[in-house]
């Protein structure tokens, strides 16, 4: 939450109050180097102040996440404590002996901000139950459901860079372990609102928690070991991107009798410096690039990537140029989608964020299955009843809804590698796979375009002139509907998106990123005229008019 900037007076007492209740020798030392600094008239020492204390890091349907350091809009332990009083306090008020699990990853900090939330939990009255060690966000979320607790906390910040860190919060009991929506989030805000007008100093602590043994996590690789098909036989490489993956991973592979990876060696263990890659994202050109010189290496069949905290997938095949590529997220989704409807029995529902591609609706029309368009984010996916698969482009799927309520890069995969192993028994590949999808349901092109701004206001100055002048065309083809979900559209609660249904059933959707000054935008096309290399030519061909017309329109 935003404030009017504080006064060089309340700005240096405010930053004293937080220096008294911090206990991290690192952020404390940070902070008063920036007072002592700021109270001599230094600019960058004041504006360094500002930064840190005119705003605090929103408590909302993500949690908490944010870059490491000292002040409220900052992750570090003087927040993390004050969220974990403020969740405490919510709990209490909903149960009256409330429960929670609390995970966390290999990055700066997270260990430190799991075991604070378990001291605080116990001192507030609420069992609390801390896992073994690092691990994986989806061995938390099924953590959530196998215990029966009332909550689940995960510290990470998933694929963000190093300098980050993060808090995902988790309900049990009737949201079944999905992530918080709306109104927790903003209940739970309130009460962190409340604990941080007090020091952390006067809260109880506690260290009457558990450390739960490896029980939870010899029950999620069973089950998720379970996935796998019969048909063993394939070649890939694994990497977990500096993260927490490759542990579990590696004794769930081995429990489904898949064979071992060519693993790659250099972003196999934890590192919350991630030193091979720019971003820790698989999706970021360059991640994939030491999977790919392995795969080459290894003659893979495929090669396989999560991301730090293993709840995200991506998948790269050989192309038939000789070159390696990641498929998209779309691509996996659609193919991992078919997959459950083949297995459905002709019941059940299949779910996907509007911004993810129409195929996997066209999927659930052909094998006379429900489908749901959901809000971007799993919070949302993971709620669907009667729901057997679900995804959103961004590398995440959904593919064993009965042990988790959040996407699991561990399962996926499993499921993944079963299908590449039964293909290539038969004598055939992923791609052959692919096209084999646009013979049956259509080509289905699409695009995601991220476009910075210098402020985020500028965003709000963009969203609010396309409203105010809705485009009738875009690349030349028309616009059939403006649709503002601001308003309420399709029985979706009011959301900052934008979405345009394009003549020929194309369609666009705009939206701000929410975390930084960028605005997003996602064209779909299809086609089911002509053979399969010409319908996908007529998908792409829309899908890059579209995108071309959208560069110009919100530049």
């Amino acid at each position: 939450m935003s404030a009017a900037p504080l006064g060089t007076d309340e700005l240096i007492a405010a930053a004293n109050a937080w220096l008294e209740q911090d206990p991290d020798a690192v952020t404390h030392t940070e902070l008063e180097a920036l007072i002592t600094d700021a109270t001599q008239g230094d600019e960058a020492a004041i504006a360094g102040l500002h930064d840190r204390f005119d705003a605090r890091l929103a408590f909302g349907t993500a949690g908490l996440r944010g870059e490491l350091g000292a002040g409220p809009n900052r992750m570090n332990r003087v927040l993390v404590t004050q969220a974990a009083a403020g969740l405490a306090a919510y709990l209490l008020t909903h149960e009256l002996s409330p429960s929670i699990v609390i995970g966390y990853d290999g990055r700066v900090n997270s260990e430190v901000f799991a075991r604070d939330t378990a001291t605080i939990m116990a001192g507030a009255g609420v069992r609390a139950i801390l896992l073994p060690r690092l691990l994986p966000t989806p061995v938390l979320a099924f953590a959530v459901r196998h215990l029966n607790v009332s909550a689940g906390v995960m510290v990470t910040a998933s694929h963000n860079p190093a300098i980050d860190n993060g808090y995902k919060v988790y309900l049990g009991g009737d949201n079944h372990g999905s992530q918080i929506v709306s109104p927790a989030d903003a209940d739970i805000a309130h009460a962190i609102d409340v604990v941080a007008k007090g020091s952390i100093a006067d809260l109880p602590r506690s260290t009457d928690f558990v450390t739960t043994d490896d029980g939870v996590v010899d029950e999620y690789i069973a089950r998720t070991a379970a996935l796998a098909g019969p048909v063993k036989d394939i070649t890939y490489t694994y990497t977990a991107m500096h993260g927490v993956g490759w542990e579990t991973t590696q004794a769930v592979y081995a429990k489904a009798g898949l064979p071992a990876p060519a693993l790659v060696e250099e972003q196999a263990q934890p590192d919350a410096a991630f030193p091979t890659v720019a971003f820790p994202n698989p999706e970021e050109p360059g991640a994939m690039d030491l999977s790919f010189a392995k795969a080459r290496e290894a003659g893979a069949d495929l090669a396989i990537a999560h991301d730090p905290d293993a709840d995200r997938l991506a998948v790269a095949v050989p192309g038939r140029d000789g070159e390696w590529r990641r498929l998209s997220g779309n691509e996996v989704g659609m193919l991992l989608g078919w997959r459950a409807a083949e297995r459905s029995n002709g019941t059940g529902k299949l779910a996907a964020s509007i911004v993810s591609s129409p195929a996997l609706r066209a999927i659930a029309a052909d094998y006379g299955l429900d489908y749901s368009d959901t809000l971007t984010g799993f919070k949302w996916i993971s709620r669907i009843d009667g729901l057997i698969f679900g995804y959103e482009e961004a590398l995440g799927y959904l593919v064993d809804p009965d042990k988790v309520r959040d996407k699991d890069g561990i399962s996926a995969s499993v499921d993944f590698l079963s299908m590449a192993a039964e293909l290539k028994a038969e004598g055939s590949t992923i791609l052959d796979r692919l096209d084999a999808f646009t013979a049956r349901f259509g080509a289905f092109a699409s695009r995601q375009v991220s476009l910075r701004f210098a402020q985020i206001s500028e965003i709000g100055d963009t969203m609010t002139r396309l409203r105010a002048a809705a485009p009738t065309s875009v690349g030349g083809l028309a616009v059939e509907s403006f649709d503002d979900f601001e308003n309420g559209v399709d029985g979706f609660a009011p959301s900052n998106i934008i979405r345009l249904q394009i003549e020929g059933g194309a369609r666009v959707i705009v939206r701000p990123s929410g975390t930084e000054p960028k605005l997003k935008f996602y064209v779909d096309a299809s086609s089911t005229a002509g053979d399969g290399a010409e319908r996908q030519a007529a998908a792409e061909a829309v899908a890059s008019q579209l995108e071309a017309g959208m560069r110009e329109l919100l530049s």
